[in-house]
C-alpha cells in the first residue's frame, strides 16, 4: 500500500471515529489533526458520502455529517424450549455482520451468545427482541426481553437490600442466580470486551466504557419491565477476547481469579462509607478471587470501621487473598493503612 493511500485511509478512519462528536465541525477538526487544508479534508468527506458511509445535511459551511447505517435489522424471538443462542447467532446475526476481522467477530460471537442465553435462562419473559445497526465505523446490537428485570431478579435471588446492590455484584463478576447452569462470568467479560456496554432494567441503568476501570450506575424513571442490553464495538478494533480474559487472570492460573471492584458503587446517594455493614456488603464473594483490586476513584473518604472490616477483619480471615487499593486519595489511604497496621 502506498504512503499516500495509507494516509488517506488514516484520515477517513479519523473522520468516522470522530464525526459523531463533531458533526458540524469535523472538517476543521480533521484539518487541524493532520495539518492539511479543509479543502483536502472535504475531498475525503465527499468520498465517504459517495460510499454511503456518511450522510450529509445542509450546504457549504452549514453542513452537518453523521454516520450512515449500512445495515439496520430487527426481529423478535419467542422464548420457547428449543430456542438456542448459537442457532440465532449462526443463522441471523453472523451473516448480517458481514466481513469483519476474526478478532471482532469473535468478540461479537461471545457477547451476543452470552447475553441472548442469559435472557433465555433467567429473564422469565416470553420474547427477546434484537436490533442490529452497522455503519462503516462500528456496530451496535440491542437485546431486550420482557421479563422480570435483571437487577430485580438478582436482588430477589440473593436477598439484597436494594436493586443498586445488584450492580455492585455484577461489577465483581462470578455472579449467577443459577450456579448449575452458569459460571457467572458472561456479563462481566462481555462488559469489558465492548467499547460501550449498557444494561437498562427497571429504575437502574448500568454502564461500562472500555478503557475506564469504573462502572457507572444511574437511577432513572422506570418506564417498563424487562431488561435491555446494548453493546457497541468498532469494526476495526485490535482488541481480542483473549486479552480481556488475561487481564483478569493472576500468574500462571488462567482461571477467572482477579477482579476490579468500583468501591463507589457501594455508596448510595450522599451516603458515606463508614459502617461495617456497608463493608460487609462490599466484600460479599471476595473469597472467590485470588486478587481483588479495590478502586476508590471518586470516593472522598471512608470510615474507620469500614476500612477495618475490609483490610483487617476480612484479610485475617482470608490471608491468601490479595487486596489492592488503587486510586485512593490521602484520606482514604490513611484509613486503609491504619486498618492494615492493626492486624
Amino acid at each position: 500500500m502506498s504512503k499516500l493511500r495509507a494516509r488517506g485511509e488514516q484520515i477517513r478512519t479519523f473522520i468516522l471515529k470522530n464525526v459523531e462528536q463533531y458533526p458540524d465541525s469535523i472538517a476543521q477538526v480533521a484539518a487541524t489533526e493532520f495539518d492539511i487544508s479543509r479543502q483536502a479534508i472535504n475531498k475525503h468527506l465527499e468520498r465517504l458520502v459517495d460510499e454511503e458511509a456518511l450522510a450529509v445535511q445542509g450546504k457549504t459551511r452549514n453542513r452537518r455529517y453523521k454516520i450512515k447505517p449500512l445495515i439496520e435489522w430487527s426481529d423478535h424471538f419467542k422464548i420457547v424450549p428449543n430456542l438456542a443462542e448459537d442457532i440465532i447467532w449462526s443463522t441471523e446475526i453472523e451473516p448480517r455482520l458481514g466481513a469483519m476481522p476474526d478478532n471482532v467477530m469473535a468478540i461479537w460471537n461471545y457477547g451476543f451468545t452470552e447475553m441472548f442465553n442469559n435472557a433465555i435462562d433467567h429473564s422469565e419473559g416470553s420474547v427477546i427482541s434484537v436490533r442490529l445497526s452497522k455503519s462503516a465505523a462500528d456496530t451496535e446490537i440491542l437485546l431486550f426481553d420482557d421479563g422480570i428485570g435483571i437487577f430485580k431478579k438478582i436482588q430477589i435471588e440473593l436477598g439484597l437490600l436494594d436493586e443498586r446492590h445488584s450492580v455492585l455484584e455484577l461489577a465483581k463478576g462470578k455472579l449467577t442466580t443459577a450456579p448449575n447452569l452458569h459460571s457467572g462470568e458472561g456479563i462481566f467479560f462481555t462488559s469489558r470486551m465492548f467499547d460501550d456496554f449498557d444494561i437498562m432494567s427497571g429504575g437502574i441503568y448500568f454502564s461500562h466504557k472500555f478503557g475506564e476501570q469504573e462502572d457507572w450506575i444511574h437511577e432513572r424513571k422506570q418506564v417498563s419491565s424487562g431488561t435491555g442490553v446494548w453493546m457497541k464495538l468498532s469494526n476495526h478494533t485490535s482488541r481480542t477476547a483473549k486479552k480481556i480474559f488475561d487481564q483478569f487472570s493472576s500468574g500462571d492460573d488462567y482461571g477467572f481469579n482477579k477482579t476490579v471492584v468500583p468501591v463507589k458503587l457501594a455508596q448510595y446517594g450522599s451516603d458515606r462509607l463508614i459502617s461495617r455493614s456497608q463493608a460487609k456488603r462490599l466484600i460479599v464473594r471476595f473469597d472467590r478471587f485470588k486478587t481483588v483490586v479495590l478502586d476508590f476513584e471518586d470516593v472522598d473518604n471512608i470510615g474507620q470501621a469500614f476500612a477495618d472490616e475490609i483490610f483487617r477483619v476480612f484479610q485475617k480471615q482470608y490471608p491468601d487473598i490479595e487486596l489492592v487499593p488503587v486510586n485512593a486519595n490521602e484520606d482514604v489511604m490513611r484509613m486503609v493503612k491504619r486498618a492494615i497496621s492493626n492486624r
